[in-house]
């Protein structure tokens, strides 16, 4: 079952379909909703959806990309938070969920074990609430089974770092672009929402690495813990932030950074992923301190 076609929406439809369903776009939750049509076939255009797909919906909100993917064919599981959204979506697609094409699950996304709601091969596709972007990509990078590929529209400024090259990393980036390649696919203005956003968006295609070529979970631990010392001064040079960061003296930390090749006083959004990972061999284990604590933010 296919369930309904998408509709031909715009922001003034996308008001009235709100009023007429009691319901309005709540700020604390990030919703802006999706109300170009042309951004939407741009969205399944990168997705490329099929009959039989498994597709993980993040945030449906009205369900206009819920039903461009369920024209396709594929079997979506969509998590809705919003309680007035999560019924609306059950009586608009009743037929898709009594047929089992769609899997609606009412909470929040962040409270899911997102790599085990379906079974693989998955693929993700959502509008992502702009304040979830970073913990739910550690979410479905940071364990396996990882999806396939996942079609992201997030806020430009965090696409453009997620996808930033050396220079311009951040521990976002090197996170993301160790365990997939990732390309900003095209630009979303403001006015492809009601209501509208403050800021510019933009739709990401991440597609992970085999599994097989990554580190063992031990040694990924290590590399995120040098990583996330590092970032702690992200515009000191590296021979001073690891020396303080870490429990090495600063002849270890020089002694690394040469053979990994990485002139010390370079700064940490200038050092890419593959030298992060020579950086970790070089250096050894870490060893339990105070100084290598797990931060929160990006």
């Amino acid at each position: 079952m296919s369930g309904a076609p998408p509709p031909r929406l715009d922001p003034a439809e996308v008001r009235a379909t709100l009023r007429a369903a009691g319901l309005r776009a709540r700020h604390r939750l990030s919703q802006n909703f999706l109300a170009d049509t042309d951004v939407l076939d741009e969205i399944l255009a990168e997705a490329r959806p099929a009959a039989g797909d498994r597709v993980l919906e993040i945030g449906p909100g009205l369900g206009l990309l819920t039903g461009g993917l369920l024209a396709s064919g594929a079997a979506v599981t969509a998590v809705e938070l919003d309680r007035g959204l999560a019924a609306f979506l059950r009586d608009r697609f009743e037929p898709a969920i009594d047929h089992g094409a769609l899997r609606l699950i009412e909470g929040d996304a962040l409270d899911q074990d997102l790599v085990h709601l379906l079974e693989p091969p998955y693929d993700v596709v959502a509008n992502l609430p702009y304040h979830i972007t970073s913990p739910i990509l550690h979410a479905l990078l940071g364990e396996a089974p990882r999806p396939r590929r996942l079609v992201l529209m997030v806020q430009r400024e965090v696409a453009e770092r997620i996808a930033a090259p050396p220079g311009k990393m951040s521990y976002l980036s090197v996170f993301v672009q160790y365990h997939a390649r990732v390309r900003v696919a095209f630009r979303v203005p403001p006015e492809a929402f009601e209501p509208e956003p403050a800021v510019e968006s933009a739709v990401i295609v991440v597609e992970p690495y085999d599994a097989d070529d990554r580190l063992s979970a031990e040694e990924e631990d290590q590399l995120w813990r040098l990583v996330q010392a590092a970032f702690r001064e992200r515009r000191k040079m590296l021979h001073n932030v690891l020396a303080r960061q870490l429990p090495f003296d600063a002849g270890r930390v020089a002694a690394a950074l040469e053979t990994a090749g990485i002139a010390p006083d370079r700064r940490p959004q200038t050092v890419a992923v593959g030298e992060w990972l020579a950086l970790k061999d070089a250096l050894g284990p870490i060893g339990e301190d105070w100084r290598g604590r797990r931060v929160g933010g990006e």
